[in-house]
């Protein structure tokens, strides 16, 4: 019996377009052996959540680099708590000024990457900290 891999979705909610981090991560996820959904730019909280539960994923990842994950980040959290999967771990990047940290991480985020963060990083964060759901 084969060890079940860990499922992640990379999304970009709201209305930034600028996906270049994203899909470098979404790639370092595949190469890392991840499997990896990359849900494209532009995506609604509600759009994240209901992908998130249908493709059965163990992490999403958001990425923000408008200003926006004040809410986006905080809804797509509680839409998943609302359909019953608040057991997917949910983890926010981009431009996030330090004195946003604590309200994502009171709203649900469970880490979060700012420019400069290393790949090697992030994938040492998820390795540690996420595993397949039952």
């Amino acid at each position: 019996m084969t060890e079940k891999r860990i499922r992640i979705m990379v999304a970009k909610p709201g209305l930034d377009g600028h996906d270049r981090g994203a899909r470098i991560l979404a790639r370092a996820f595949r190469d890392a052996g991840y499997e990896v959904i990359y849900t494209g730019v532009h995506q609604t909280p509600e759009q994240i959540a209901a992908a998130a539960i249908q493709e059965d994923v163990d992490l999403v990842g958001l990425s923000c680099l408008s200003g926006a994950h004040g809410y986006l980040f905080p809804r797509v959290v509680e839409l998943l708590r609302e359909k019953g999967a608040e057991d997917i771990t949910v983890i926010g990047g981009g431009i996030i000024p330090d004195q946003d940290f604590q309200k994502l991480y009171d709203a649900g985020i469970k880490a979060i990457f700012t420019p400069g963060a290393s790949l090697e990083s992030i994938l040492e964060w998820v390795g540690a900290n996420v595993k397949p759901r039952d």
